[in-house]
C-alpha cells in the first residue's frame, strides 16, 4: 500500500495496541490523528492528539471536527476499550463495557463512514475478541460488547461493500496490556506483535482476523459448549 498522503484515525490510542499501531503508520509515513480520554506524549510533525471519550456527549462533534481537519479519512481503527470482571456490587461497570465498546464504535461508523463514502473510499478496522463467540459469567458485559461489535461490524462489511468502503474485525485472545486481568493467560501477544497483526489487515483488507490461530480453534469448540450451559 502506498502511504503517501494517508490518513488514519486511532480512536482509543493513548496505550496498549492503539499507540503501538499509531507509532507504527507514523513511522510509516501516514498522517495520523488520534482519540482517547488520556493525553499522549507521541509527538510527531504526523501527529494530532485530541482528548475525547467515546461515551460522552461531545464525542461526534470532536470527531467530526478531526475528520474536518484531515480533509477526509482513509482508515480508522477502533481500538478503544474497557472490561472489568462481575462483581453485583458494580454493575456499572458491565454497562460501561457495552457503552465504550460497542455503542462507541456505532458512534464513530456514524461520523467516519460518511467522510469514507463522500471522499470515495476508506478502511474501517475495529478491535474485537476471541471472547465473542459465547456469554461470559466472568465478564458479561465485555463478552456481549465484543460478540455485538463482531456482528455489527461483519453486517457492515457487506452493507458497505458497493459504497467503496471495507471493513475488517481483528479478534484477539490474550494481549499483554492492561485489559489482561485474567491471572492465566495462554498464547499471550506482546502489544507490538498484536500492532503487527493490525498494521497487516491495513493491506490485505480482510474481513475477519483471529489471533492467536491456535487460541481461535480452542475457543470455537468451547464456545460452542458455553453456549448450551448457559442455556440450562
Amino acid at each position: 500500500m502506498d502511504t503517501q498522503g494517508r490518513r488514519a484515525i486511532v480512536v482509543g490510542n493513548s496505550d496498549g495496541v492503539g499507540l503501538a499501531l499509531t507509532r507504527q503508520l507514523v513511522a510509516a509515513g501516514w498522517t495520523v490523528a488520534g482519540l482517547s480520554r488520556s493525553d499522549s506524549d507521541l509527538t510527531d510533525t504526523g501527529y494530532t492528539h485530541h482528548v475525547a471519550d467515546v461515551t460522552g456527549d461531545t464525542y461526534r462533534t470532536v470527531l467530526a471536527g478531526v475528520v474536518d481537519r484531515l480533509g477526509g479519512v482513509d482508515v480508522c481503527v477502533y481500538a478503544a476499550g474497557v472490561g472489568e470482571f462481575f462483581d453485583l456490587g458494580d454493575l456499572a461497570a458491565q454497562t460501561r463495557a457495552l457503552e465504550v465498546n460497542l455503542i462507541g464504535a456505532a458512534r464513530t461508523v456514524e461520523v467516519v463512514v460518511p467522510a469514507m463514502v463522500a471522499g470515495g473510499g476508506g478502511h474501517l478496522v475495529g478491535l474485537s475478541s476471541l471472547a465473542d463467540v459465547a456469554p461470559s459469567a466472568q465478564a458479561p458485559g465485555y463478552a456481549a460488547a465484543k460478540a455485538g461489535l463482531t456482528s455489527y461490524l461483519v453486517g457492515l462489511r457487506g452493507a458497505l461493500r458497493p459504497h467503496g468502503v471495507r471493513v475488517t474485525v481483528v479478534r484477539f485472545g490474550f494481549v499483554d496490556t492492561k485489559m489482561a486481568k485474567s491471572p492465566v493467560k495462554p498464547m499471550l501477544l506482546s502489544v507490538e506483535r498484536a500492532a503487527d497483526v493490525v498494521h497487516d489487515c491495513l493491506r490485505t483488507r480482510p474481513a475477519v482476523v483471529s489471533r492467536p490461530r491456535r487460541m481461535a480453534a480452542v475457543v470455537r469448540a468451547a464456545g460452542v459448549a458455553a453456549r448450551v450451559a448457559a442455556r440450562r
